[in-house]
């Protein structure tokens, strides 16, 4: 999850110290060490590393661990956090033994009892859509008039509709926190679902109107209402997906800011009742905010005088309703399932009960779990080991710095002032959350209590208005299987559980750690200096810390990468969007160039065969392993339009085609397919 910017937090998404560079360099590894080098059983020995590298690397993996019925995807990045969830399932459940699970308040008893009711099915099953019915009691009386108190009603702890507002970093201030207002969201997520025409789209298409009004007849709506309400339901979205930003465009921070006083906000936004919607959500003082879409919300303030009191109901009904699937009966799980994870990404079978009942609690009170995690699977040599890593991929890439050619002696100090500015946070945070305002009540239904934890959330969020940003508050759990960069904060986050085989593994030889978590830490710091990273300052401020020629620079070599990527044929017919997933390119590229740095400069050219392996093998085999994956087409297509990551196979072939190191370590010469001619090569960091 790198650069963030903020989403709502509602009850579909509970479903879900500054280091110097200065330091004395590189440093020997001072974790437990190990010797044991790569599984030759991930390998297809039947390919040739110069004809398909990915194959060669990968494929006795992919031919081992065949798609389970489950998964629409499953790789070592999968199987990681598998084995996470597996972790926390035992965690959650053994915390029934806990004495202070009994006790109301704690949160073990939290944690248990909401676990507790996601698992009772037969509850679920009889309640049917009867925790609704508040919700929906409210909206049959909605007029228009109570426009903005029922939008502000609905974004207080069950979803954003119309758009989407929150608290955090301002951009140009990233000490403060402002006010955002963007874009709502869309019932198929992204836009090109609603504007492109394809056979693809008019299955997924024909597949969401069948949802809608499935979900309404569950919900109690007949067949004539239902048709209605999905028609003015894709008006609606129809209208908002024409004027969302593009996924390009999104990444361009520039254009994602924009100031207004509380008095442009109300003059240009006539149509839009700021005050009751801001005193119905709890907001106040509201002095100014930052407009990340202007195009899209001058297109609601057009749109709301024009839409019917009946469309506007039906619109927010579907969304109080289709953000509460996960929380009611088997029945509504099924429509869940049958659109997006059958029709959009090619699953055949439904998870497990309790990995679905999980996500409450883990998210939920996420860093309550996590403190658990913590103590039971995370040793502290682990974050030891990782402080030598990460300040041995700190020093490399200042080398890489000092090594360009195409940047000028000025931005070259400046992007050394970044680095050493970095802020690195490593398996759990010094201070955890508290989640006293949140109550957990068996009595009342399974729906409500996430809607009152949600509410929380929402509150907890809005509070930060016009205050500092607390700099040590962390953005993932330490049970999420995962890593970011936060261009606001200039930190980089390695949470507990991506510490494990095979991202790290301390019993393993070095040359395997700086392959895999090492590209990892290489990949989160070069985000600092990708497409939109390079964007901010040390302090995490948007602002042009480049000289112009250097800037013209970047952009003709990122323009070069984005041209590699658009060549790659994903599907028949369908490309890559090297433009989309320019930044985790860049950052790939970077994380394999200066973890293999690291690891010689730390090694000081030191070769060790192990299992007939060079360093230099072992190193690229290792980064190839992390992106070993079976995937369906359904779930290709669908990445490569929502994902900014490319895909397993390419974040391999096309990223080490690259680079002349990795030729040297497998042989590969010109003639070979994946060769390719120093005067086509792209390196940027």
């Amino acid at each position: 999850m790198e650069n963030q910017e903020y989403t709502d937090m509602n009850v579909k998404t509970l479903l879900i110290g500054t280091m110097s560079i200065l330091s004395p360099g590189i440093v020997a590894m001072a974790g437990p060490g190990g010797n044991h080098g790569i599984d030759r059983g991930n390998l297809n020995e039947t390919v040739s590393p110069g004809e398909d590298f990915y194959q060669y690397a990968c494929g006795g993996w992919m031919a081992a661990n065949p798609l389970k019925p489950e998964y629409a995807r499953f790789g070592t990045f999968d199987l990681l956090r598998e084995n996470a969830r597996t972790q926390l399932k035992d965690l959650i459940i053994g915390l029934k033994e806990n004495p202070e699970s009994k006790i109301k308040g704690t949160n073990a008893q939290k944690v248990c009892d909401i676990y507790e009711m996601g698992m009772d099915s037969v509850r679920l099953n009889k309640e049917g859509a009867a925790p609704l019915k508040p919700f929906l009691d409210r909206l049959a009386r909605f007029n228009k008039d109570e426009l903005m108190e029922t939008v502000g009603w609905i974004h207080n702890g069950i979803t954003g509709v119309l758009f989407g507002v929150g608290v955090g970093s301002d951009p140009k201030n990233s000490d403060m926190n402002i006010l955002h207002i963007g874009e709502a969201g869309l019932g198929l997520g992204d836009r090109d679902y609603y504007l492109e025409d394809s056979e693809t789209n008019r299955k997924i298409m024909d597949a969401y109107e069948q949802y809608v009004k499935k979900i309404m007849q569950l919900t109690g709506f007949n067949e004539t209402e239902s048709e209605r309400i999905w028609q003015n339901l894709i008006k609606i979205e129809r209208g908002m997906a024409t004027h969302k930003m593009t996924r390009e465009e999104r990444r361009q921070p520039s254009l994602r800011y924009n100031m207004m006083s509380i008095n442009e906000l109300k003059n240009r936004y006539r149509n839009i009742d700021w005050d009751v919607f801001f005193s119905t959500v709890g907001l106040k003082e509201v002095e100014s905010a930052n407009i990340s879409s202007v195009g899209y919300i001058d297109y609601i303030n057009e749109i709301i005088p024009q839409l019917t009191e009946e469309e506007l109901r039906d619109y927010f009904t579907f969304a109080v309703v289709a953000d509460s699937t996960g929380l009611l009966s088997d029945e509504f799980y099924d429509a869940d399932f049958e659109l997006y994870d059958k029709v959009m990404s090619g699953k055949e079978e439904k998870e497990a009960r309790w990995k679905r009942a999980m996500v409450i609690p883990n998210s939920m009170f996420g860093e309550a779990v996590g403190q658990l995690y913590v103590e039971k699977f995370f040793p502290e040599e682990n974050k030891t080991y990782m402080k030598t890593l990460v300040e041995n991929l700190r020093v490399a890439l200042g080398q890489h710095i000092d090594g360009l050619e195409w940047m000028s002696d000025e931005t070259k100090k400046k992007a050394h002032e970044k680095l050493a500015a970095f802020t690195v946070k490593i398996g759990y945070p010094d201070k955890w959350k508290d989640y006293s305002g949140i109550q957990i009540d068996p009595d009342k239904t399974y729906l409500e209590n996430v809607y009152e934890a949600s509410k929380w959330y929402r509150q907890d969020n809005y509070s930060k208005l016009g205050k500092p940003v607390d700099k040590t508050e962390w953005h993932m759990t330490p049970q999420t299987v995962n890593a970011y960069y936060s261009p606001v904060s200039n930190e980089i986050c390695f949470p507990a559980a991506i510490l494990q085989a095979p991202y790290f593994d301390p019993s393993a030889d070095d040359a395997l750690n700086y392959g895999a978590i090492g590209v990892v830490i290489g990949h989160e710091m070069t985000h600092g200096f990708d497409d939109q990273g390079r964007q901010y300052d040390k302090d995490g401020n948007l602002r042009d810390w480049w000289q112009k020629e250097d800037a013209d620079k970047f952009n003709k070599l990122a323009d070069e990468l984005v041209e590699q990527f658009n060549a790659v044929e994903v599907a028949p017919g369908v490309n890559a969007n090297g433009r989309f997933t320019l930044g985790e390119n860049i950052a790939d590229q970077g994380g394999l160039r200066v973890a293999m740095t690291a690891y010689k400069n730390s090694h000081n050219g030191e070769e060790e065969i192990i299992d007939g392996f060079t360093p230099e093998q072992r190193f690229y085999l290792a980064y190839a392993n992390l992106w070993a994956n079976n995937i369906r087409e359904e779930e290709v297509l669908s990445r490569t339009k929502t994902d900014s990551h490319s895909l397993g196979e390419n974040r391999v072939n096309v990223s080490v085609r690259n680079l002349q190191p990795f030729f040297d370590a497998f042989g590969i010469k010109e003639g070979d397919k994946m060769y390719r001619p120093e005067s086509e090569r792209v390196i940027i960091w």
